[in-house]
């Protein structure tokens, strides 16, 4: 892992740009989820609706804390028997959440990744940031920077890595009732 591509990554986001950059499974496209004017931007290379709303993912719980309500302790261990991993929860979202993030959804997806690559991004950016795979809507998501720059237009910066190899998109839960949505 090169700390100048991580670098060169973070001033993108910090400057409202759509980054690409390996995930458990796949490649996730990213942004500052505070700017919604960057949100909107990596909502129009995906061709996806904000209705369906967004993950955000986080080096720690910490980093999502502007996002999400309260969770009680008991909760909170059940999310930390996931995390850091391949696990999304659906929680609460807080008021402060913006729209754009949750869509029509009063939770908000949200994820401590154990992808080492991604969480150091997380900790240099000093937050959590948009995951959402890197593809079209509806299309096969991209594994490789190959992918990406063959099939996805206007990404600012590709950070290269691995993916670290889970065969299977994460798993999505949902906390209230412990649903698995995927």
């Amino acid at each position: 892992m090169s700390s100048w591509q991580i670098r060169r990554a973070v001033n993108t986001l910090d400057k409202g740009g759509v980054i690409a950059y390996p995930t458990e499974a796949v490649y996730g496209l990213g942004c500052d989820p505070w700017n919604g004017l960057a949100v909107q931007k990596l909502l129009d290379i995906k061709q996806r609706s904000w209705r369906k709303g967004l993950i955000i993912i986080a080096a720690d719980f910490n980093q999502l804390q502007g996002f999400i309500d309260p969770v009680s302790a008991q909760e909170l261990q059940l999310l930390e028997a996931t995390w850091p991993g391949p696990t999304t929860w659906l929680l609460p979202k807080s008021s402060e959440c913006p729209t754009y993030l949750s869509g029509i959804h009063n939770t908000i997806a949200v994820r401590v990744t154990a992808h080492k690559q991604t969480a150091e991004l997380c900790r240099q950016f000093g937050g959590a940031i948009v995951s959402t795979s890197a593809n079209m809507a509806g299309a096969k998501p991209a594994k490789t920077v190959r992918e990406i720059r063959w099939n996805l237009a206007n990404i600012d910066t590709v950070l290269p890595g691995q993916c670290s190899g889970s065969q299977q998109p994460t798993e999505i839960k949902e906390l209230q009732t412990g649903t698995r949505l995927r």
